[in-house]
């Protein structure tokens, strides 16, 4: 197997496609072509939604604890500032934790990429 951009172009499509009679070739291999290069653009942009609605969520909350502490003054604040203060150690924990998940993908996408499974 060969690295590089020509490797990966060739790993996008199986050596077995190519065995194939020539009418089914002619229609399936542009098929799976476009397949796959839409899979490629589909990884990139589930990695990035991923990480930007959990990035989101985290602050969606704090922000509303912290605006129910302007809403309703010190009576909510005194549970409210606390509650949000909880959170956004959570949130830092699910900041390492998606930046796990984010890197372990990510590296499961480019291994696919150069260690097609044919």
């Amino acid at each position: 197997m060969r690295g590089g951009l020509k490797g990966m172009w060739d790993a996008l499509l199986p050596a077995d496609l190519f065995n194939l009679p020539i009418f089914i070739k002619f229609w399936l291999i542009p098929f799976m072509l476009v397949i796959e290069i839409f899979l490629l653009f589909i990884r990139c942009i589930a990695l990035a939604m991923r990480l930007f609605a959990n990035m989101m969520a985290g602050h969606i909350v704090i922000m509303s604890f912290l605006g129910l502490c302007i809403m309703f003054g010190l009576g909510a604040a005194i549970l409210a500032f606390p509650m949000s203060v909880l959170f956004y150690g959570m949130e830092i924990f699910v900041s390492f934790l998606q930046a796990y998940i984010f890197i372990l993908l990510s590296a499961i996408f480019i291994g696919h990429m150069y260690h097609p499974k044919h």
